[in-house]
């Protein structure tokens, strides 16, 4: 039996709830071209995305830790694949379309630049004056603009709901930004499932990596009422706190985020009669929620992890080496545009040379932003 696309929006009509997102009754695309026999337009834009160069950067970006600091640390990439993953099964708990989550998650942080939110406060400093810089709008800017794949367009040429989606990304860490894609409504649920993925995905695994590297000890856990209620119900102590304990830990936490994720929200989907994607994007608060206890401790522990790994003096200190970095590329590129590839150059004419060295610069991964300094400022270096 062949699954051909007409049979898969067919299959998401009659199985999804009433509110999710059907494929079939996209907004399209803002170019109109012919569609896949076998897949789903989200399906068709998933593919897309893990198709693109500023994806497979992710690879070599920061999430906490620079790059080079170890290979078993989170990357920008790997924090990516573990939101999707994290999105993906709240999406399906609830009848959500799993393929729009899905998008939604892997384009989020496409926009990053090197070495994580420092990296993007440099940016943003640097470009005042010039349009400053948002990593979300830098998402969008890459999927709308700056991928060239495409003979007919630039861009991806998305559905409209992925790059609503994308645009209206929001965290602690993530204002958006939404013009051009109805500001004044919520985005989908699927889109809202991502952003609390997100927030899910680094709680978790910060925690997680801020253990293994030792800046965190297991003692600590016991300042967090989450935590210390997690390691009561395991039986676990801190003082025979191995690194199988520290799996199981960080597992069960994820477990018990994802399941409160779920429940809550159903229980607002019912309180507020939600029966259609008309009444999601119409409610006057999001929707995906966690319980209220569990978000006063999640609350608790993201300080936890601000006062004692984020601002961690070592992780301060490599913040201050990115700073440094990307302020003398900027610098340096800018003042003498002929240090840029000739495409950067070019690009500079229409778009100004600010704006086109951010581009370049937003692109770099943590070790190429060090090569290209060390290839600019250290004669030494021949690579």
């Amino acid at each position: 039996m062949l699954f051909e696309r007409s049979r898969l929006e067919a299959l998401e009509a009659q199985n999804l709830a009433p509110y999710a997102v059907k494929s079939g009754q996209s907004r399209g695309r803002e170019y109109p071209e012919p569609e896949s026999r076998y897949r789903t337009p989200f399906q068709k834009d998933r593919d897309r995305v893990n198709h693109t160069t500023a994806f497979r950067r992710l690879q070599y970006k920061t999430q906490v830790f620079v790059n080079f600091e170890g290979d078993y640390y989170r990357t920008r990439l790997t924090h990516t694949l573990e939101v999707a993953q994290v999105a993906r099964s709240i999406a399906r708990a609830l009848g959500l379309n799993p393929e729009l989550t899905e998008t939604i998650a892997f384009a989020h942080d496409l926009g990053h630049p090197p070495f994580g939110h420092s990296g993007e406060a440099v940016l943003d400093g640097l470009m005042q004056g010039h349009g400053g810089f948002d990593h979300n709008k830098q998402s969008m800017r890459i999927v709308t603009y700056l991928e060239q794949r495409y003979p007919g367009f630039r861009g991806l040429n998305l559905c409209w709901e992925t790059r609503e989606g994308i645009v209206k990304h929001e965290t602690r860490y993530d204002l958006p930004d939404a013009e051009g894609y109805e500001p004044h409504l919520r985005p989908s649920l699927e889109a809202q499932i991502v952003n609390l993925a997100d927030e899910i995905a680094y709680n978790a695994h910060d925690l997680d990596d801020g253990l293994r590297s030792g800046l965190l000890v297991p003692g600590q856990l016991w300042e967090v009422e989450l935590l210390r209620d997690l390691l009561g119900e395991l039986s676990m102590h801190p003082d025979r706190f191995d690194e199988m304990s520290r799996r199981i830990f960080i597992r069960e936490l994820l477990g018990l985020i994802i399941t409160d994720t779920i429940t809550a929200t159903h229980a607002l989907l019912e309180q507020h009669r939600i029966d259609s994607l008309e009444a999601v994007r119409q409610h006057p608060a999001p929707l995906a929620v966690y319980s209220q206890t569990l978000t006063r401790q999640l609350e608790e522990l993201r300080d936890f992890l601000y006062a004692n790994l984020y601002h961690h003096y070592y992780v301060v200190r490599q913040v201050g080496k990115s700073r440094f970095v990307l302020e003398k590329l900027f610098e340096a590129y800018t003042q003498d545009p002929r240090l840029l590839p000739p495409q950067v150059q070019k690009a500079a004419e229409s778009e100004g040379i600010h704006r086109a060295a951010c581009d370049y610069i937003a692109g770099m991964t943590d070790r190429f932003a060090l090569d290209e300094y060390a290839r600019l400022f250290e004669p030494e270096f021949h690579r």
